[in-house]
């Protein structure tokens, strides 16, 4: 492999194989660097593009930075499907696979940590629009908060643990759950939305464990 190392995320072994045609950042596909009994899931980019001054750049640059996190969240989905990742933030580069090594080395008991609460399990968000309003604007958003605050306590029950958002929206949340109890989560959701007026109900997922990771990686491909 030449040029520089980008890394999307840290993972344990995995023997199911990843999609035949995946391609990642600039068009590269994803490989598996293993070490110390983690994998990093790198790619070879030009160094032309992501050297510490043209990514600066390039990061400024709308257009560039959203396609560059388009191409990361797609290998991120794709991992999701057969592990759990811990996704790192979008361009993160290393000039060569040894500092990829020396980077694991220096964060593996974290990633250990992290993967020894995180495994088998996915985020879903969860987000309360409204959309109707009656006569009484400021009565109907009081009981859309209500009906948001029930939702939450509910589906609290069945998730390990949730980040709460602010943010536009009515209610904006992501909730950390077993793939086991994931579909008894969804169908909680779409019973929920089906039976009520007024709020719109808004389930995404499921995604890696963005919300739940300490990295800094954000909130994923759904904000």
């Amino acid at each position: 492999m030449t040029g520089l190392r980008y890394v999307y995320a840290v993972c344990r072994p995995f023997d199911a194989a990843l999609q035949a045609q995946l391609t990642g950042v600039a068009g590269a596909p994803p490989k598996l660097l293993t070490h110390h009994g983690l994998v990093a899931v790198v790619s070879t980019v030009p160094e032309a593009d992501f050297a510490e001054e043209p990514l600066r750049y390039r990061t400024a640059d709308g257009d560039r930075l959203a396609a560059t996190e388009r191409a990361h969240h797609a290998v991120i989905d794709a991992l999701t499907a057969v592990t759990t990742p811990l996704p790192l933030r979008p361009a993160t580069v290393f000039r060569d696979d040894s500092a990829v090594r020396v980077m694991i080395e220096e964060r593996e008991d974290d990633f250990r940590r992290a993967l020894d609460r995180l495994s088998g399990r996915v985020e879903w968000g969860v987000k309360v629009y409204l959309e109707e309003r009656g006569k009484d604007d400021e009565g109907t958003r009081r009981n859309a908060e209500a009906f948001a605050g029930r939702l939450h306590r509910a589906l609290s029950r069945h998730a390990e643990d949730h980040r709460l958002y602010t943010s536009s929206n009515l209610f904006d949340a992501a909730y950390l759950v077993t793939r086991e109890d994931s579909e008894q989560f969804v169908e909680l959701v779409d019973r929920t939305n089906s039976d009520v007026d007024g709020p719109r109900v808004e389930l995404t997922g499921p995604w890696a464990v963005y919300s739940f990771f300490g990295s800094g990686t954000g909130r994923g491909p759904r904000t």
